[in-house]
């Protein structure tokens, strides 16, 4: 037995709306990132404020020039500095070298990039720039200073 032509309307529509719901669903998948020490952040936590996620490494010597800079700008609170360790070192190890760098800003343990498309950066110090609504600004390379950054970021 067949049903009539508007039973298998509903039908389809019905799947139709199951699957545009699941697409919607895929899309908000949260996005968590490992701190150094191994606590979770919350992308979301940090939508409606700048972000500036900082590519280092400890034979950088522009980025421990750098370092006092995104210390300073992220103390003012208005802005939410991100590290990330170039060399992919994880772990105690990267706590202790952040420590030994002067590092008051949290550090990633891992890079976030891959999740925002971003490409690793091939020089250093790299800053992401991210605005208030989570898009990618502009990428700055070289030594910033706490002034250029205020700037950038209004504040």
């Amino acid at each position: 037995m067949q049903y009539p032509a508007r039973f298998r309307c509903r039908n389809l529509f019905k799947t139709v709306l199951v699957i545009v719901a699941l697409g919607f669903l895929a899309g908000c998948e949260k996005l968590e990132f490992e701190q150094a020490g191994g606590e979770s952040l919350d992308w979301d936590d940090l939508r409606g404020q700048w972000v500036l996620v900082n590519y280092w490494a400890e034979w950088c010597k522009p980025c421990l020039e750098e370092i006092p800079e995104l210390n300073r700008v992220n103390e003012s609170g208005e802005v939410t500095v991100l590290g990330v360790n170039f060399d992919g070192v994880r772990g105690q190890e990267l706590v202790d070298l952040g420590d030994t760098m002067g590092i008051e800003f949290t550090m990633l343990a891992e890079d976030p990039g891959g999740d925002f498309g971003w490409k690793t950066p091939v020089a250093l110090p790299a800053t992401f720039v991210i605005d208030p609504d989570g898009e990618l600004r502009e990428t700055r390379f070289g030594p910033q200073t706490e002034e250029q950054l205020k700037e950038l970021t209004g504040g």
